[in-house]
């Protein structure tokens, strides 16, 4: 162990906490006990149940036509905006109404005001995915085509299909309930691009 006069205990190689379950009966809930590894400092108990997941937040280059694909095209509403104005950027939060609790954030950054070159956020495919179950994944995707989005692999097999936002966030649709019989003209559409 190495260490100097304000941590005295501090290892020369750190790797972390460790975690471990307590052995609480089944009835209690679960914790997880943190020991981190400096010697004189007590274990500390956080609580699984102290956590909520709040929301995703994607970056947006355009937010109206940001906004005209979540809103228009998937159906979320927008549930609050905030702007600041010293920060230069607009928050929008918007929910589907099955779930508001799980929001998705747009952040909007304004142009900048020395007419720079605005941020580039690349292909986005570093982020992933949003998913959202729908009612009918035929009539959302030939909702969304006829707004002039790309469907990126289609609901050929009536369960799931790939769109992306203009922001090139890949967006996963999924059926609601049970796959839906395989139809034209998704059946036998050729997928585009990536997703």
């Amino acid at each position: 162990m190495l260490g100097n006069a304000k941590h005295p205990g501090i290892a020369a190689a750190w790797h972390g906490p460790i975690f471990a379950r307590d052995s609480r009966p089944a009835t209690t809930p679960s914790r997880l006990q943190i020991a981190w590894p400096i010697p004189h400092r007590p274990l500390v108990e956080v609580s699984e149940a102290a956590m909520k997941y709040l929301h995703s937040m994607i970056r947006v280059r355009d937010l109206d036509a940001t906004l005209r694909f979540f809103r228009d095209g998937l159906g979320l509403a927008e549930t609050r905006r905030r702007e600041f104005p010293q920060g230069r950027y607009t928050l929008v939060f918007l929910a589907a109404d099955e779930s508001p609790e799980a929001e998705v954030e747009l952040t909007w950054n304004w142009p900048p005001a020395d007419g720079s070159v605005p941020e580039d956020y690349g292909s986005a495919r570093n982020f992933g995915h949003l998913a959202f179950r729908v009612d009918d994944i035929y009539a959302t995707c030939a909702h969304l085509q006829a707004m002039g989005v790309t469907i990126n692999r289609t609901p050929r097999d009536g369960h799931m299909a790939f769109v992306r936002s203009p922001d090139l966030i890949s967006i996963e649709l999924l059926q609601k309930g049970d796959a839906l019989p395989p139809a034209e003209p998704w059946r036998s559409m050729p997928n585009s691009g990536v997703w």
